[in-house]
C-alpha cells in the first residue's frame, strides 16, 4: 500500500490551529470563567498583547512549533505582571519553554530541554539562543 507523504504545516498554519483550538477551549468551559473574563479584560485594558503578536515576535528568534501556551498573572518582589508560558519543539527535539512578558513581548526567561539529554539545559538569555 503506497503512503502518501504530507509536508509538515507551515508556522502560519500552526499559528491559527493554536488559536482556534485556544478560542473552542475557552468557549467551551476550558479556561476558568473568572481567569477568561481576566485575561480578556487585560486585553481590552491594553495590558496584554494579543497571543499572535507574541508568537510572530518570538518566531524568529525561536522557530519551533507551538506545543502548549498559557497566559498567567506572576507575583513577584510585590508586583504582579501578565506572563505567557510558550513551549516549542524545536528540529531535533529540543523542547523550549520560555516565558514572555506580555504587555512588552521580551522574554523573561527561557529553558532548553535537550531530547536526547533529557536534562534541562538551563536558563538562558534570548542572545545567546542562536549560539546553541
Amino acid at each position: 500500500m503506497m503512503q502518501s507523504h504530507n509536508p509538515p504545516p507551515s508556522w502560519r498554519t500552526l499559528r491559527g490551529l493554536l488559536c482556534a483550538a485556544c478560542l473552542a477551549w475557552a468557549s467551551a468551559g476550558g479556561i476558568a470563567g473568572e481567569d477568561h473574563d481576566r485575561a480578556r479584560k487585560a486585553l481590552e485594558a491594553g495590558e496584554v498583547l494579543p497571543l499572535r503578536t507574541i508568537l510572530e515576535r518570538i518566531e524568529r528568534d525561536y522557530p519551533g512549533q507551538v506545543m502548549d501556551v498559557e497566559l498567567e498573572r506572576q507575583r513577584q518582589a510585590g508586583t504582579e505582571r501578565w506572563v505567557y508560558e510558550i513551549k516549542l519543539l524545536r528540529t531535533g527535539g529540543a523542547l523550549v519553554k520560555l516565558k514572555v512578558d506580555a504587555r512588552d513581548g521580551s522574554v523573561i526567561s527561557h529553558r532548553v530541554r535537550d531530547r536526547a539529554e533529557g536534562e534541562p539545559a538551563g536558563p538562558r538569555t534570548p542572545a545567546s539562543a542562536g549560539r546553541h
